[in-house]
């Protein structure tokens, strides 16, 4: 057999001893982006599109744009034409509309498992800061999926649901629904902030109370202004769930250090809103269940020897997105900006998002991430451009423990008395008895729940004597305590991918659970014991909503039951994965994997993870094991 496994390619190649790179430990990379285009009637380009609607730009005319910044623009803030589109007798809306509805938390889809006719459906995403869910939302969300969806909810690698399924003619009832219900579903997709992370664990600890607190009110803070949402979907009945904090209205308000569009109906994100997504996670320091490094910016509760709150250090230039075959696109680690004291976050958050509206490109959509802005200025650059808006210095940074990853599962203390339970999800999709169990035992007890951002549900507030009949009743469901549950599937996510997500090249969800058995079985092959596992993340396309660029061992796909496999990222996720092959066939990856994973168990150090034993033994070491199992008369 060729050095080519199975037709695939090998990438990334480091020697044996190479030092693992500073790019991917904190995110400064060699690729850089190419330079934007230049004003049409010459002149050089300064490397950005600015927001055309801010002051300081003069006219629109003068820089190149994509199409969805001219629909932004003429969509009077994110209405027209989608308000014509949902009242016309299609399944479907135009393309000006699928673009603006996805800011009102909605993609447009098509059953691709249907041959011969778009099949069309919506499905949509809601918006839960820190991953609270209230008790009356579950039960909402619960009912709406069997009623006007496809009989299961999806928890996402956001902590958000996914509702899939939904026919236009619904929509309205089903948003309607959901906002009633102490819901919302605005900004969960488009070219904003989008939901905000923070450890799902409902535990009575200064910290992670801190770090939800504000990341409630940071996705208050960047929440869209303009009404449109309440009036296409609640006939402009703008309904509350709790009242806004007033220190969130004054920094919204501020307008300091030039930051706010002057009587606009979106004072910080005018008529074009920001380049492209935007993501932010808060965390207490050492907890890193929200991969903090993965977002545009990763806030850090910082305490002092008392253990109170004094202030945050602060991340910036995370993403996962990239494109296949281009090599200026690339998945990226966030890097440290600096700290700012506890009462400055707001305004912090809100300076570094002003820095990418004014300065993202917004002429090609693949570089449009705050991400390649940084990568093309540099750090310094960017915290200098970042601190005019802020209208102060970033502080030096705080040191920090190292990372731990926590899944929150099992049976734990609150610190108030009462329990909770994280419940073990396969690939978040809650659906058959599960769904039912689940609903029963959130209804009877008046539970709320919190979604993690590993797609599992944390059952809340639970008291001591409802511990055994809860624990009977998901154990009947199929529910498994995680002792009972393979350590593979613990910490793997897969993305919903096939049938219904249009940018999917192959499975995930629906393949990822055989998968895992493949690799349990190769583990049973050379001798790797039943307790022992590796951070496994499967997607359908580059993108990376699975966040696949973390893991040990990442399955992104790239063609019909065809994957890339990355290699490289480690437990805690610190460190970013890279290409070790490309168009590895579905039916091919033993081939791959029991070479690998047998030099991992016969020449690993004490202790050492797998992510960590292919950095320290180099992708070129790697390559050449893979090839003579190949060339062996055991691989025939």
């Amino acid at each position: 057999m060729s050095a080519a496994v199975g037709g695939a390619e090998f990438h990334g190649l480091r020697g044996a001893s190479a030092q693992l790179p500073r790019s991917r430990m904190l995110g400064r990379q060699l690729r850089v982006a190419p330079p934007a285009a230049a004003p049409a009637g010459g002149g050089a380009s300064s490397g950005g599109i600015r927001a055309v609607s801010t002051p300081l730009k003069k006219d629109a005319s003068e820089v190149k744009r994509s199409k969805v910044e001219i629909i932004k623009e003429k969509s009077n803030f994110l209405r027209y034409p989608l308000n014509e589109e949902l009242v016309s007798d299609a399944p479907n809306i135009n393309e000006s509309a699928v673009q603006l509805i996805k800011f009102h938390g909605s993609y447009q889809q098509t059953d691709r498992d249907v041959r011969g006719q778009k099949n069309y459906s919506f499905m949509l995403r809601t918006k839960n800061p820190c991953g609270k869910v209230p008790n009356q939302l579950y039960l909402a969300m619960d009912t709406l999926a069997d009623e006007f969806g496809i009989g299961t909810l999806r928890l996402t690698t956001r902590q958000t649901f996914q509702l899939h399924g939904v026919l236009k003619k619904n929509l309205k009832t089903v948003l309607s629904t959901v906002i009633k219900n102490m819901g919302s579903t605005l900004g969960a997709c488009g070219d904003l902030n989008r939901n905000v992370l923070a450890p799902a664990a409902p535990y009575v600890r200064k910290d992670i109370l801190f770090a939800q607190e504000t990341a409630e009110n940071i996705a208050a803070l960047l929440t869209p202004q303009s009404g449109a949402y309440y009036d296409l979907w609640v006939d402009g009945e703008k309904i509350m769930s709790a009242e806004e904090p007033p220190e969130v209205t004054k920094a919204r308000n501020d307008n300091s250090h030039g930051t706010n569009f002057p009587d606009s109906p979106e004072p910080i994100y005018g008529t074009q809103y920001l380049p492209r997504k935007f993501k932010i996670a808060v965390t207490a320091a050492g907890d890193n269940s929200v991969d903090i490094l993965t977002n545009d910016i990763g806030v850090v509760v910082v305490s002092d020897d008392a253990g109170e709150p004094v202030g945050f250090n602060i991340y910036v230039g995370g993403g996962m997105g990239r494109t296949h075959r281009v090599e200026t696109t690339f998945p990226r680690l966030a890097d440290p900006l600096g700290y700012v004291p506890k009462e400055d976050i707001l305004y912090a958050i809100k300076a570094i998002v002003v820095t990418q509206r004014e300065n993202g490109r917004r002429d090609d959509r693949k570089y449009s991430r705050m991400k390649y802005l940084i990568d093309r200025w540099g750090i310094d650059k960017f915290r200098a451009e970042a601190e005019k808006y802020y209208g102060k210095k970033f502080e030096s940074f705080r040191p920090l423990p190292e990372w731990q990853f926590n899944s929150y599962l099992g049976w734990q203390e609150q610190g108030d008395g009462k329990l909770f339970y994280g419940v073990h999800v396969d690939n978040g999709r809650v659906g058959g008895q599960a769904k039912k169990t689940l609903r029963e035992i959130i209804e009877k007890y008046n539970l709320d729940v919190s979604i993690t951002p590993n797609q599992n549900l944390i059952l809340c507030g639970i008291d001591q004597a409802w511990r055994e009949p809860i624990t009977k009743a998901l154990a009947q469901a199929g529910l498994l305590e995680p002792n009972d549950v393979d350590p593979l599937n613990l910490t793997a996510m897969a993305c919903p991918a096939l049938p219904l997500c249009p940018l999917a090249q192959t499975e995930a969800e629906r393949g990822i659970l055989s998968i895992l058995k493949r690799i349990r079985a190769v583990f049973d092959k050379v001798g790797i014991k039943d307790s022992e596992s590796v951070v496994v993340r499967i997607t359908g396309c580059p993108n990376g909503c699975a966040r696949p660029y973390m893991a040990e061992l990442g399955f992104v796909g790239d063609g019909p039951k065809s994957y890339q496999i990355w290699l490289g990222g480690t437990p805690n996720q610190s460190t970013l994965a890279e290409t070790f092959m490309n168009k590895v066939k579905l039916d091919d990856i033993e081939k791959v994997l029991e070479p690998l994973f047998s030099y991992w168990n016969s020449t690993r150090q004490e202790g050492e993870s797998f992510g960590s034993f292919t950095n320290r033994t180099g992708f070129d070491k790697l390559k050449e094991v893979v090839d003579k199992w190949a060339a062996s008369p055991s691989a025939a």
